[in-house]
């Protein structure tokens, strides 16, 4: 009797259970018919499957292969694409004046996705989570620390440390070892940027192993994939403290205070509007309308990354690129060696005019961005027709470098490394030169650009003019990386001997 009442008493829980589940599934199952069938963006080409779920580009975003994966889907869709249900991906020339460029209404232009660009720890704002008026004052500052003049003033900075870096090459090809380029192009732009932003570098040279700090930013770059699953599902954000690393979530904070720590010391030494560093631009233009000290420290902290990691990203691509393809790198090594008598001739302005190497670095960019996947912006109030598609508000909208830089639509031959494309050979005339932006368009594109290129070319130059290079067999197969948000860099392992004239 009292089994048979238990059984009675259980019935109404059990009932209320499949009844929410089943809820639930007619819910799942009628939103992913209306975002298929009649959704706004229901016209948009793209596989039914990830119109009806982002859990297909999360699954390959958190497996290091979305660009390659959405390459194939441009590959088989056309140049429009939506992989998701409020997401669209678009390879085409036009697109990036669309979706990044100037807007005649500047209410007109698309913010950023906050599920790509997390807020700041101190929930200060920076150059990539500022609001355009607050963008707009800040890059208007920090323009001089990237001038022209600031430019020049910076080149023996950037030749003490090249020349650092040399004299380590050098003993490793008196002693014949091979060299990891990836650790010391590394090792090499966090130094030139440390000292260029902190007064200081990170002694990754010196020592020949990555400082603390370096390891931390590497940590936390790495865990942008899985903090943006979060972010699109604010429901996972009660277990993302269960799912990340204890040390992550330290490495994190530590890098932040340091980033505070070291900002803080610069700005409060005594020489600290005297030096040609980003510190002492920014300190001598700074006034009521410029940045409040805790945007000097995110903003600071922010171009630590960026002006580091993508830059050797850049140099250890290049180089991986030129020592598989021997055509190539002898067309620049005659290059730079017929140029210059010695090295003490190559400078900034000289390398700048290296025709070869210019398109060597335009087809390195095509073959291996430093940032390989698409930024997503917002499309704003009212909408807008982006490659005669409507796009409604809240979509997200991006051109993703890699697949757009892969597609035989756009390119001849594209997955060969071949710099005369960038040089006026006619077998290219066709291809969508146009659509190369390794540095974004518009508004927010990279304020470093200029330092960017600067540096890989006089740090090239003067590797290539004292060094023949010889990739080893370990490294052949070295492009074939995951991507998390960045490159997933392994061991780049090369021989280097000293240039046989």
């Amino acid at each position: 009797m009292a089994l048979h009442v238990a059984q009675l008493s259980a019935i109404p829980a059990t009932t209320a259970v499949v009844a929410v589940l089943s809820a639930a599934i007619l819910y799942a199952v009628a939103r992913g018919v209306y975002n298929v069938f009649l959704h706004p963006l229901a016209k948009v080409p793209g596989p039914k499957l990830y119109a009806v779920s982002d859990v297909f580009y999360i699954y390959h975003l958190t497996h290091g292969n979305w660009p390659q994966t959405l390459k194939v889907l441009h590959d088989q869709y056309g140049p429009v694409v939506r992989f998701a249900p409020t997401e669209v991906s678009f390879v085409s020339v036009g697109a990036w004046k669309d979706i990044y460029g100037h807007k005649n209404d500047i209410s007109r232009n698309y913010p950023k996705c906050d599920k790509a660009v997390p807020p700041s720890l101190s929930g200060v704002p920076n150059l990539l989570t500022a609001n355009d008026a607050d963008h707009r004052r800040m890059r208007k500052l920090l323009s001089h620390a990237f001038s022209e003049k600031a430019l020049r003033s910076q080149e023996s900075t950037m030749n003490r440390y090249i020349d650092l870096f040399i004299n380590k090459l050098t003993d490793a090809a008196d002693r014949r070892e091979p060299m990891d380029m990836v650790k010391w192009f590394n090792f090499l732009t966090f130094d030139l940027i440390g000292d260029l932003a902190f007064g200081e570098p990170f002694g990754g040279l010196e020592s020949g192993s990555y400082h603390p700090w370096v390891s931390m930013i590497f940590s936390s770059v790495r865990m942008t994939t899985l903090t943006q699953v979060f972010r699109r599902h604010p429901i996972l954000q009660p277990i993302a403290r269960l799912l990340t690393p204890r040390k992550v979530m330290k490495d994190v904070q530590e890098h932040w205070q340091l980033s505070q720590e070291t900002a803080l010391r610069r700005i409060n030494s005594k020489d600290s509007a005297e030096r040609n560093d980003f510190m002492s631009y920014i300190l001598r233009y700074n006034d009521e309308k410029g940045m409040s000290q805790g945007e000097i420290i995110e903003n600071t902290n922010i171009l630590i990354i960026a002006g580091s990691e993508t830059t050797a990203t850049t140099l250890s691509g290049t180089t991986y690129l030129l020592a598989t393809n021997p055509d190539a790198y002898h067309k620049l090594v005659k290059e730079i060696r017929s140029t210059f008598t010695s090295e003490e001739d190559i400078t900034l302005a000289r390398v700048g005019n290296l025709e070869y190497m210019r398109a060597v670095f335009d087809e390195t960019f095509r073959m291996y961005p430093p940032v390989p996947i698409g930024l997503p912006r917002i499309v704003p109030q009212g909408g807008d027709f982006i490659e005669g598609y409507w796009m409604p508000p809240g979509t997200a909208v991006s051109v993703p470098q890699w697949p757009a830089y892969q597609s035989d639509k756009l390119w001849t031959d594209p997955q060969e490394f071949i710099p005369e494309r960038w040089l006026g050979d006619e077998r290219f005339a066709n291809d969508a030169r146009g659509i190369l932006q390794p540095f974004s368009v518009g508004p927010r594109n990279c304020i470093g650009m200029n330092l960017a290129h600067a540096e890989t070319r006089l740090i090239l130059a003067r590797m290539l003019w004292r060094f023949d290079i010889q990739l080893r067999s370990d490294s052949i197969n070295w492009k074939q990386q995951p991507i998390y948000t960045l490159w997933d860099k392994g061991e780049l392992n090369v021989k280097i001997s000293l240039a046989q004239r």
